[in-house]
């Protein structure tokens, strides 16, 4: 009878299992564990060790077989002295003994005994149906790298088009602050002069907001919408408030190309400071009022760019 079958069934409970006039099996608990060379996760486990010191009768063992195999307590113990008579035997010729699913006991140079464990089994019962795996390594300057050389090759131009659909509701809202700000046109001019300043303020909560939106559909920044404040404040009628954007940059020799390129075609470019984003945008040219940036804007997208797209911002000619 090979009585490794019940030493395996009883190391899943007990932390010690004793082969009388042998040795025991010992197992000790062990965390998860990551190895950073293989990127392989491991689950908590039973590692198992061998003491050939504690040779002692504890009865644990014989008592299951003796249930087990439905024997008396003494001819249990007399199958487990028949199998660790066969053990010693095949030591002595230096030969291995392999315990299936426990490990393997053989002698070294010097002699001594030498056991190794099996990996086959996880006598952990907290970790049952869990095993080894491999998470692939996460390589973000690659991926960076990667971003910069397509922007090198092609400029990234950030436009309304080219949103998702669920910033509709933003271009119908700047759509109703275009039209509000124009009923004044036909009234007296401190009144047409108050509603194109709301007007004002209203787009440019709006284009706030399809600035954060772009932040998050560029660079997967998951943030939400700040809330629209709209505070109206007297607006200087010189100041260049209406732009016509061709692009904007992240590399900033990028910008420079794109602003002599529009310059060379004879539009009065520019380009303005950086955004909170760290985005330089090149524009076509300013415009004091809406209505001849939107003239602007729908030559340009007909001719030359149908990517381009206005911005509502407070620039001083």
């Amino acid at each position: 009878m090979r009585i490794e079958q019940y030493i395996s069934q009883l190391l899943y409970r007990y932390q010690c299992v004793t082969v009388p006039g042998f040795g025991a099996f010992l197992t000790e608990n062990r965390s998860a564990s990551l190895s950073e060379d293989t990127n392989t996760f491991y689950p908590p486990k039973k590692v198992i060790s061998f003491n050939f010191h504690l040779k002692n009768n504890d009865g644990l063992l014989a008592n299951h077989i003796a249930l087990a195999e439905k024997i008396e307590y003494e001819k249990a113990i007399s199958l487990i002295e028949e199998e660790v008579t066969s053990w010693k035997y095949t030591i002595q010729k230096s030969e291995s003994i392999l315990l299936k699913n426990i490990g393997k006991l053989s002698l070294n140079s010097e002699s001594s005994l030498v056991f190794e464990p099996a990996d086959s089994l996880n006598y952990s019962t907290h970790s049952f149906g869990l095993t080894s795996f491999v998470s692939p390594q996460i390589k973000r300057e690659t991926f960076k790298k990667e971003v910069e050389q397509l922007e090198e090759k092609a400029p990234i131009q950030f436009t309304p088009e080219k949103r998702s659909k669920s910033n509709s509701w933003m271009k119908y809202a700047a759509i109703f602050a275009i039209g509000f700000g124009m009923t004044g046109y036909f009234g007296n001019q401190w009144y047409e002069k108050k509603i194109a300043t709301e007007t004002l303020l209203v787009e440019k909560n709006v284009q706030q907001k399809v600035e954060d939106k772009i932040q998050q559909a560029t660079f997967f920044i998951e943030s939400p919408i700040p809330s629209v404040t709209m505070n109206v404040e007297e607006e200087n009628n010189n100041s260049f408030n209406y732009h016509i954007v061709a692009g904007a940059f992240k590399e900033v020799r990028n910008a420079e190309r794109a602003l002599q390129s529009l310059k060379d075609l004879g539009y009065n470019a520019k380009k303005i400071a950086p955004n909170k984003y760290g985005l330089h945008p090149v524009l076509y040219g300013s415009y004091p009022s809406i209505e001849e940036a939107q003239t602007a804007l729908q030559s340009i997208k007909q001719s030359h760019n149908k990517d381009a797209w206005m911005l509502v911002l407070s620039l001083e000619k």
